[in-house]
């Protein structure tokens, strides 16, 4: 009985910015218990070759491109995807961007564009696909939220923002969705050796910084997220609504 708390068989998953780091660690933690992945990215090469790479180790994948900052993209997306492919049962809501500079320098566009891929995408996916989970009353939507949903730190005021708006988005997702049978969560990394943080793994001050910042001593490894993905995406989660999971060595619980 305990085993089959974790167990995705017979589950489809979603998994937006697969094609590398977080998302498609997320994605083959997900296929390891069980789960059909639809792994999706702006770019076809990478993500066929995401989906090819998964296929090959013996898991079900496949692909499905579309931006996710564009609404129109993604409604057709989504549909697409529940018509040819199957119903959709898990939403992780993984893309997303970061840019590193002065608030006072901070360009606009890059606000903007932070916003689009941050904060944005996480409403226009999650809102297309809980329009098909709606009439089925049942789903797991997984936000991927950041410690920089409760934490700041100098140079990324905007990425700050768009994750605390990650986080409250996720609890209001719980507030309007939770009574139609669906499960909204989000998971808050903490600092995870990326291609998106690789600039700071290779900063020997930053590293020292943050591994005598962090309790646990270290950066983490994306693997370290999957066990959390699978306790949000399966029967163990049953009851868990609204709640965000930091996943960060500590790094949140001290000054």
């Amino acid at each position: 009985m305990g085993s089959s708390l974790f167990d995705l068989t017979g589950m489809r998953a979603l998994v937006t910015g697969s094609g590398q780091g977080i998302g498609l660690a997320l994605a083959e933690g997900l296929a390891q218990h069980g789960a059909e992945i639809v792994l999706n990215g702006r770019t076809a090469g990478k993500i066929e070759a995401a989906a090819a790479a998964l296929s090959a180790k013996g898991f079900k994948a496949s692909s499905a491109v579309f931006d996710v900052t564009d609404q129109a993209a993604v409604v057709e997306g989504v549909s697409r995807i529940e018509a040819t492919i199957g119903a959709i049962d898990i939403l992780i809501n993984n893309a997303g961007m970061q840019f590193r500079t002065p608030l006072e320098d901070f360009p606009a566009d890059k606000w903007e564009q932070l916003l689009r891929t941050n904060i944005s995408s996480v409403f226009f996916v999650g809102q297309a696909v809980a329009r098909h989970m709606i009439p089925r009353r049942r789903g797991k939507i997984i936000n991927i939220a950041s410690v920089q949903s409760e934490l700041a730190r100098t140079n990324i005021a905007p990425y700050t923002a768009t994750k605390g708006a990650v986080r409250n988005l996720t609890r209001g997702m719980c507030a309007d969705w939770a009574k139609h049978g669906l499960q909204v969560n989000s998971i808050a990394p903490g600092y995870f050796k990326t291609p998106l943080n690789q600039a700071l793994v290779d900063n020997p001050e930053f590293s020292a910084w943050l591994t005598n910042r962090t309790p646990a001593g270290r950066w983490g490894d994306v693997d370290e997220l999957v066990g959390a993905a699978v306790f949000l995406a399966g029967p163990a989660s049953s009851f868990v609504n609204g709640h965000t999971l930091y996943v960060d060595g500590g790094i949140t619980t001290c000054l």
